[in-house]
């Protein structure tokens, strides 16, 4: 039998996936790594913790299926987006611990920058926001405070990288220094209307262009890698929200998902042409297969299952996530309570990122319950924020059903929640790790054992749907206090 290996590389743990050659899985691993919080509002990773992570869930899947190194096909990376790692060009060793997406350190380079007057020319040429979301502004803290960074890049010593770029990389034994649209559109430096990155932008930031990786399409040669006895391979990336839109099979303009992991990223696909959004929504790539570009509308969210962890870490009132939905059915429907979970600022489409976290509605009867309604309704509100901006941008289609996936979709709870916010109904397909299946399907297409995309697309197969079942005034008063208390949020 022939096989593709995906790598899932995430934000709080690095996974391995085996599919066959019908796209069945038929072998996981998983591993979480260390979270680093240096000081309030930064967030690093050991890019080294997450090699060696990355690469025991690989050894772990094959091992666990029996497969030699010949009998894959092919390998599939995707990726958290944004998190940025600078490394020796000679050792491969990273000269600072890899700044991660939610950091936000880089909020007053951004500030400097939007008074200079430069933010429309950013988002004019790359789709995005000035952020500290993005890849760029964390390239240049790092050159601006490692000491010699800047010397040695200057020189030509230093290469940057999102986490793919890194693994493969690393995977390749250093032969092979790229990326994919997708991670390159993410990065604040690359112009997504020409497909090149942008002089002028890293000019700007003070980036040298020597190291940035070259940039491929989704489904490409990447190099091969023999960390696993045999040659194999590199022939797929995708950024982890564009992999799902692509695992959810996507391609059609109009076609729309959520994903909800650590955070919620909403994607619309437009199809060939850019739509330059006017409600604070990006402009980014979905996919690019064949030289040809496909373009969403993206909204990130920057806290949906972070609320989850934030509930059984920060306040023991849960052991593990699966509880959060069990309590929020038992929470008192009398009481109002509203978490505005803006932990690491708010993203789309407020983009506020000195925000903080707050708590509306309490009474002495708020209790564990209604703290687990509150976080799950407070990704569903959101989630509303981004419908409302993209309606806006790409026009109201009440046809429109959104496909949803990650970790928090498979409680029944959180989904009816989501298709009574929103009214609109909610598609839960039944494969729901569709971020590695996408990694999957650009390997294995490119290997030429999966299908093209129609025949992909054949495939999407429907687990629930969830239909609005709130009454409509109800709903808008809910959503009419979730507005009140991002306002009261955004003034302290």
């Amino acid at each position: 039998m022939t096989f593709i290996l995906a790598i899932d590389q995430g934000t709080t743990s690095s996974r391995a996936i085996l599919f066959d050659g019908e796209m069945r899985r038929v072998a996981t691993a998983q591993r979480e790594f260390t979270q680093h919080f240096p000081e309030a509002g930064w967030v690093e990773h050991d890019a080294e913790e997450i090699w060696q992570t990355t690469v025991e869930v690989c050894r772990e899947v094959i091992s666990a299926q029996g497969i030699g190194p010949e009998q894959i096909a092919g390998i599939g990376i995707t990726n958290q987006r944004e998190t940025t790692v600078v490394w020796d060009k000679a050792s491969g060793a990273p000269v600072h611990r890899a700044i991660v997406w939610q950091d936000r350190r880089t909020a007053a380079i951004c500030e400097r920058l939007r008074n200079a007057g430069c933010e429309d020319d950013f988002t004019a040429q790359t789709g995005l926001l000035l952020d500290p979301y993005f890849s760029g502004t964390k390239v240049k803290w790092i050159l601006d405070t490692v000491p010699g960074a800047r010397d040695r890049a200057a020189a030509g010593e230093l290469l940057f990288g999102t986490i793919d770029s890194f693994l493969i990389w690393r995977l390749t034994g250093g032969r092979v220094h790229a990326t994919d649209a997708t991670n390159a559109a993410r990065t604040l430096m690359f112009d997504i209307h020409q497909g090149e990155w942008s002089k002028e932008i890293c000019e700007l930031l003070d980036v040298p262009m020597a190291m940035l990786p070259e940039v491929r399409d989704c489904a490409a040669d990447f190099g091969t890698t023999d960390l696993f006895g045999g040659q194999v391979p590199i022939l797929g990336v995708a950024g982890d929200q564009q992999a799902a839109t692509i695992g959810q099979a996507c391609f059609q303009p109009g076609m729309m998902k959520s994903t909800y992991g650590t955070g919620c990223f909403a994607l619309l696909n437009t199809g060939a042409q850019p739509v330059a959004s006017q409600n604070r929504l990006l402009t980014t790539i979905a996919y690019q297969l064949d030289g040809q570009r496909t373009y969403a509308l993206e909204g990130s969210i920057f806290i949906a299952g972070a609320a989850v962890q934030w509930l059984r870490d920060g306040l023991g009132i849960i052991e593990n996530a699966a509880q959060s939905g069990e309590l929020a059915a038992q929470a008192d429907p009398a009481q109002n309570v509203i978490l505005v979970p803006a932990f690491t600022g708010l993203g789309a489409p407020y983009w506020k990122p000195d925000c903080r976290g707050a708590m509306f509605g309490l009474t002495r009867n708020s209790g564990r319950a209604e703290f687990c309604k509150a976080a799950l309704e407070s990704v569903a509100y959101q989630t509303r924020d981004l419908w409302e901006a993209m309606q806006g941008d790409w026009g109201a289609d009440a046809d429109v059903i959104l496909r949803v996936d990650g970790g928090m979709s498979a409680s029944d709870w959180a989904m009816q929640g989501l298709a009574d916010r929103l009214g609109a109904p909610v598609d839960r397909p039944v494969m729901q790790e569709t971020t590695a299946l996408g990694a999957a399907w650009l390997a294995g297409m490119r290997a030429g054992i999966y299908p093209d995309q129609a025949g992909f697309a054949a495939t999407w197969a429907l687990d629930a749907r969830f239909t609005p079942k709130m009454p409509e005034g109800d709903r808008e008063a809910a959503y009419r206090r979730w507005k009140t208390a991002v306002a009261a949020a955004m003034m302290v």
